[in-house]
């Protein structure tokens, strides 16, 4: 799907990509195996998120962090939010009418990062 096409009805973004880092697209009902493994790890992918995130409170919290440690933390809250955004991309192309991504099928510039 280029980022200038909409949202394909039963056309799923999984939480995942291919080699190189192309976007793996499923064809579903929404209710099969692979559905259910992909909500399975973008529920993951939020929890993990979610804890860095407090993590990360605690640690700018600490005078005494290095700057390779917050250079580390940076680099994990870069991909917490990428997969937070493909989550959030994946869910807006299923509601019908919610035209995620100014009607490109995208949110913000995931598109680009891929």
């Amino acid at each position: 799907m280029s980022a200038g096409e909409g949202a394909v009805p039963g056309v799923r973004l999984l939480p995942w990509s291919q080699e190189g880092g192309k976007q793996c697209l499923l064809s579903t009902d929404g209710d099969g195996p692979v559905s259910r493994l992909a909500d399975e790890m973008e529920a993951a992918q939020l929890d993990m998120g979610t804890e860095l995130l407090d993590h990360a409170g605690a640690m700018l919290g600490e005078p005494d962090a290095s700057a390779g440690e917050l250079r580390f933390l940076a680099n994990r809250l870069v991909e917490a939010l990428h997969d937070a955004l493909r989550v959030a991309d994946s869910r807006g192309r299923r509601v019908p009418g919610l035209g995620v991504g100014s009607g490109k099928g995208f949110v913000g510039r995931l598109a680009a990062a891929e």
